[in-house]
């Protein structure tokens, strides 16, 4: 199946059920080397007078270096028929072996960038802005207690708000 690209403003799904509920997979790196994994975390919206998606990634994720290394990242949406590769994506390190064939996901090549060609619509996305979130970031100490204690102690995210440069649909 053949992609088109769109622009960002004729995308009909919401956010909040696309990115909380359904998830992203957010993959970087290239198609002969490359990670990737779910994300529930994030928005779209305009920065900078941009098109504009911002994900969270936490520091031990081994999808992190491939970002910060290229500075590039796409976000795919996958229709509810993988929903089980989604979930085996976001439970398994891509440190421990190739995770696209165990999840029966398939990487393409998007511009120079991984994604999986299962998706329905993915976003091509370049990286404008990384910060990473330290103690002294939350004004809300209830939420470093509720995300960052215990095991996650100390593994906070980094925030990446990235242009989206193409949307792609399947056509």
């Amino acid at each position: 199946m053949a992609w088109k690209t769109v622009k960002a403003e004729d995308l009909r799904w919401n956010p909040f059920e696309t990115i909380g509920k359904k998830w992203f997979l957010v993959s970087a790196g290239t198609k002969e080397k490359s990670n990737a994994m779910t994300v529930s975390w994030g928005g779209l919206g305009v920065w900078w007078g941009k098109n504009a998606a911002t994900i969270y990634i936490r520091q031990n994720r081994f999808t992190k270096p491939f970002i910060d290394g290229s500075g590039r990242f796409t976000l795919a949406v996958l229709p509810e028929s993988q929903r089980k590769a989604l979930g085996w994506m976001g439970s398994h390190s891509g440190r421990d072996g190739d995770k696209w064939g165990p999840s029966g996901l398939t990487p393409c090549d998007v511009d120079g960038v991984a994604a999986p060609e299962e998706a329905e619509a993915l976003l091509l996305c370049r990286v404008m802005l990384r910060t990473d979130l330290t103690d002294a970031s939350f004004l809300d100490a209830s939420m470093k207690d509720r995300w960052y204690s215990g095991n996650d102690e100390g593994n906070c995210h980094t925030m990446y708000i990235a242009e989206i440069e193409k949307v792609l649909v399947k056509e």
